[in-house]
This record gives structure tokens, C-alpha cells and sequence, in this order.
């Protein structure tokens, strides 16, 4: 009799931490999705993006507020998608915000990344190189920005030095470190996506953005 009943206990707590386990799953993965008291940059192009449909009139705040779920709750519905009100992977592929993955460490991507870092931030200190880096790992992960390390780093009119030739100099060797550390995820900056030096640039727009941090020459911005 003993034995039977430590069978079923053992057996009821299986399947208890099997429910558990199970009904904690759809939690983790749905929190990897803007929803309700999410804020950044992503939930401002769902915002953008949204209001340009006519379907969200608030202002672009960037924090998704009751608004913002109805209108993403308008959107699911127009599409055919499930009504959850979250900006789930298959809502953002509909509103057309894709948003890239950093890439893992290849020497091909860390020759590329360690280029742009030398290029840069010549003369910066390590921890300023890896900023630099960290902006542009930033930026693959940004939805306004390309979604490859390539594709962020030739963008068009993205960094003057490709277009002054510092992109071709040769590369500093604490570059490659520096790149390596920004794509295993170090981020001096705290999130920033753009950087200037104040003492070379005039650009109305880079001075609009709020500065979060300041790293050597560079002030770096959200």
C-alpha cells in the first residue's frame, strides 16, 4: 500500500511540473514579442507603420499602450492573423518590419566588422572601438535599419568611411578583438544606434538624437 501510494505522488508531481513547464512556454516566447507595456524603437515603427495604414491615431511614443494593441488587434483581423494583440513574427512580417539577428563570429564577419571598427575608430580606445562595433550590431537588429552586418555597413551614405577611403586603409589588429567582443554582445553604448565625433560632423539630424552615452571622441545616440 505504501508503495503504491509513493507511486502516485511521484507520479501526480510528473505530471504537475510537466503542466507547469508546458504553461510557461507560451509565456517565455510570448515575451520575446512587443505587446502591452513593451516600449523601444520597435514598438515606435509599429506605431509608424500602423498610422500610416490609418489604423493607429495616437502619437508615436514608442510604448505600447491600449491603443496600440487595438490597432495592432485592427491589423491581425484585416489580415486574417489571429486577434492577440501582439506584435507576434508573423504580424510584424505582415506590417513589413523585419528585424535581423547578429551574426555569429566568422572570421568573415569579423574581418568585415573589425574593417569598419578600424576604419572608424582609429586612435579610439578599445573600449571606443567596441562601441563602434556594438552601433552596428545595433543596427542589424533595428527595424529601420538593413538586417545583415553587410547590408548595415554598405548602406548607402551609413559611414563616410566608405565613401573617404578609410575603409580600404589597413585594419588596426585591436580591431578584430574589438569586433569579436561587439558580436559576442558587449555594448558599451547601452543600445545606441548612431554615433558622431561633435568636432567633425555639422549634421542637423545626428544632433537631434538623444545622446546615452559618451566614449572617448564619439558621442553615441539612440
Amino acid at each position: 500500500m505504501n508503495s503504491f501510494i509513493k507511486m502516485v505522488l511521484v507520479l501526480a508531481a510528473v505530471i504537475l511540473c510537466a503542466a507547469v513547464a508546458q504553461s510557461s512556454k507560451p509565456e517565455e516566447t510570448l515575451a520575446a514579442y512587443s505587446r502591452t507595456g513593451s516600449s523601444g524603437t520597435e514598438v515606435e515603427e509599429i506605431q509608424r507603420v500602423l498610422k500610416e495604414r490609418g489604423l493607429f491615431t495616437g502619437e508615436i511614443t514608442g510604448y505600447y499602450g491600449e491603443q496600440t494593441r487595438q490597432a495592432v488587434n485592427k491589423f491581425q483581423k484585416q489580415q486574417g492573423l489571429t486577434q492577440t494583440g501582439i506584435a507576434d513574427e508573423a504580424t510584424l512580417k505582415r506590417l513589413g518590419i523585419t528585424i535581423g539577428v547578429v551574426p555569429d563570429a566568422t572570421d568573415a564577419n569579423v574581418n568585415l566588422l573589425a574593417r569598419m571598427i578600424s576604419a572608424e575608430g582609429r586612435g579610439e580606445s578599445y573600449v571606443g572601438q567596441v562601441a563602434i562595433g556594438a552601433v552596428i550590431c545595433n543596427r542589424i537588429e533595428h527595424p529601420s535599419f538593413p538586417d545583415t552586418l553587410a547590408g548595415v555597413i554598405y548602406q548607402n551614405g551609413a559611414f563616410t568611411a566608405i565613401s573617404d577611403g578609410q575603409f580600404n586603409e589597413p585594419v588596426a589588429e585591436s580591431a578584430y578583438s574589438a569586433a569579436r567582443d561587439a558580436l559576442a554582445g558587449w555594448d558599451p553604448t547601452g543600445g545606441a544606434i548612431y554615433y558622431y565625433n561633435p568636432d567633425k560632423t555639422s549634421n542637423r539630424f545626428i544632433y537631434s538624437r538623444p545622446v546615452i552615452a559618451v566614449i572617448g571622441d564619439h558621442r553615441f545616440c539612440s
